[in-house]
């Protein structure tokens, strides 16, 4: 069967890369000229002429090396260069960067891609590199400094790189818009958009200010891309992002070569055994998702003693470790990494062949993430989750845990008292 080299990223046979029903059943919202027209033209500006299809067929062969581009692709790449705003929801695997790509070699200026991992920044600027003539990147995060941050700098205004990634923490910073206003940015992409709900609201606020930051930079046209957007999730990103009549592209959630499987036990021991043994008869690479990170060295402590090549990843680790680790697994270095959902969305492996669950996964969304890694090459591929009724107790009770109103008013007491007498003692707040 022929075998052709698709946006995303991978090589399928020509069944495979020829799925329609996704793109047939997206939920489009209608094309700007069947829009109303806007009031006050300064927030919905004219579209401007846009590429035809063929002329992102065409940079698609040319500069990134891929024989076609899916229908919804296309559908998108268009409304952006015609400078619309777009939101995309597409599963993992099915080729959401090549839009943002192909889109910039189609336009004048500089993207800027958001991406919340650095892992992640970094094995799409490798992606970039390995293509035929894919327009230059850079990253920009808290691990370049120095001489080599101000050599990354000096290569985006130039201008030399076309694409920079940053995490939203530098994008908070004041320099760092100035010297991309003063650069001109033609395109803004939020990858793994569904981090905006996920994460603004706790521990990495600054999630909350991209919209405010798309403004500061002129709001170029600006696309939001995740694989895990429910009703919900869409609508919160849209608001905070502040984006302007977007085009709309939900191409569904389905992985038909993914087959899912769930084995219950009754005895932790159990579990870990038949774990251990499926990974070990395993001949392809895989992943197993742990809840702690003592599992993670535990589980990959037992399959390393049984022969294989074998890493623990966790946020625990050393940056330089855990860089280490998604390299040598991104280049066969390593048959299996054991991990805690920090391995999450830095993972970009066509060939992953299983995802094991060693304990229920932190809700519906984390689960697609993390057995998402599997077959987006296309071909078959399993996830398989294990668990006990124990685990599925812990998860409710996380879950479920809030605080009593009686124990909010003590503490809230004690802590106005400590406003006047000094630091709260725990004491204090037991009583």
């Amino acid at each position: 069967m022929k075998q052709n080299r698709t946006a995303a990223g991978t090589t399928r046979t020509s069944r495979s890369t020829t799925r329609t029903a996704h793109d047939r059943t997206a939920d489009e919202r209608p094309a700007a000229d069947e829009r109303p027209a806007a009031e006050d033209p300064a927030i919905v500006p004219e579209p401007a002429p846009g590429p035809e299809p063929e002329d992102a067929l065409r940079v698609a062969r040319e500069a990134f090396g891929w024989d076609e581009l899916h229908d919804g692709q296309v559908r998108t790449i268009g409304p952006l260069v015609r400078g619309r705003d777009a939101l995309v929801v597409m599963p993992t695997g099915y080729g959401k960067s090549a839009i943002y790509q192909v889109a910039t070699v189609l336009l004048d200026g500089l993207t800027v891609v958001v991406s919340p991992l650095i892992a992640l920044q970094a094995d799409q600027v490798q992606n970039l590199e390995d293509a035929p003539a894919a327009p230059p990147a850079r990253v920009i995060n808290s691990t370049i400094r120095g001489a080599a941050l101000e050599e990354a700098w000096a290569t985006v205004e130039e201008p030399g790189a076309r694409i920079v990634f940053l995490t939203p923490e530098q994008l908070a910073r004041d320099e760092v818009v100035a010297r991309l206003v003063a650069r001109g940015v033609s395109l803004v992409v939020i990858d793994e958009a569904h981090c905006v709900a996920a994460w603004g609201h706790d521990f990495r606020p600054d999630y909350l200010g991209l919209g405010g930051v798309i403004d500061a930079l002129g709001h170029p046209p600006t696309v939001a891309m995740t694989a895990t957007g429910s009703t919900p999730v869409r609508t919160e990103v849209e608001e905070r992002l502040g984006l302007r009549d977007p085009f709309v592209l939900s191409s569904g959630f389905d992985r038909p070569n993914i087959r899912l499987e769930v084995r219950r036990h009754t005895e932790e021991a159990e579990k870990r055994r038949a774990i251990v043994a499926h990974v070990v008869e395993q001949t392809q690479p895989g992943l197993v998702y742990v809840a702690t990170r003592k599992d993670a060295e535990d589980y990959a402590d037992e399959v390393r003693a049984a022969g294989l090549r074998v890493d623990a990843y966790h946020a625990g680790l050393p940056a330089a470790e855990r860089e280490r680790v998604q390299q040598a697994f991104h280049e066969d270095d390593v048959d299996v990494v054991v991990a805690t959902s920090a391995f999450g969305m830095g993972i970009d492996k066509p060939t992953v062949r299983y995802v094991i669950h060693a304990a229920p996964p932190e809700s519906v969304d984390a689960y697609y993430q993390e057995v998402g890694r599997a077959g987006r090459d296309g071909e078959p591929a399993v996830g398989i989750l294990h668990y006990r009724a124990e685990d599925l107790g812990l998860r409710r009770f996380f879950a479920a845990r809030t605080p009593r109103p009686a124990s909010l008013r003590d503490v809230y007491a004690a802590v106005a008292v400590a406003g006047v007498d000094g630091p709260v003692r725990p004491a204090a707040v037991a009583e």
